[in-house]
């Protein structure tokens, strides 16, 4: 529920502009918002196949009270970014092509990162257990990151988003990575 709302609420925008922006006829949309929806989709994509396809679950692990909250945090976050990204006045980064293709790399390396450290913990509890394993690095060089903090696959979701805050540059965006930044380090 909660990563499935990001993509239906944020595509409409992007698909169907017309139903939201009244001059979007008249304006031809800039290369970076088709990046900036490409990565949005790959990532809540990304988030629905490692819940179905990795992790690993013993036991109900999250109050239903917070399912709604995270849900409001995605959802209402997903429409604010999704009408600043997609409207016909969006302004392309300040520092041009380099900002976004900066930005680009810090999100895939982030991405990377974090579904390797998704599937490294994913394979240390035996299937149909509730054991529970210390994590170390893998010869994935992105589980290094273990070595150095205690949930490398927050810091990742972190570099992520700052990627994509350096691409899209809009406060919206920068508001959603602190305070997804800073829920994790809690």
């Amino acid at each position: 529920i909660e990563y499935m709302g990001p993509l239906c609420i944020y595509l409409p925008f992007y698909l169907c502009p017309q139903l939201f922006y009244a001059e979007v006829a008249t304006t031809k949309r800039h290369w970076s918002v088709d990046l900036l929806a490409a990565c949005w989709s790959v990532h809540f994509a990304k988030r629905l196949l490692e819940t179905i396809f990795i992790h690993k679950f013993s036991h109900a692990t999250m109050p239903l009270k917070n399912v709604f909250v995270n849900s409001s945090y995605y959802w209402g976050f997903a429409a604010l970014i999704a009408y600043f990204k997609n409207h016909p006045k969006f302004t392309p980064a300040i520092m041009g092509d380099c900002q976004v293709y900066t930005g680009l790399g810090l999100f895939l390396f982030g991405e990377l990162g974090n579904f390797s450290v998704h599937w490294a913990l994913s394979n240390l509890r035996p299937a149909n257990t509730t054991i529970r394993k210390i994590p170390y690095p893998t010869v994935n060089p992105f589980t290094l990151m273990f070595n150095l903090v205690s949930c490398p696959n927050y810091f990742y979701e972190i570099v992520s988003w700052l990627g994509f805050t350096i691409m899209g540059q809009s406060i919206p965006t920068l508001m959603f990575t602190c305070f997804g930044g800073f829920v994790m380090t809690k």
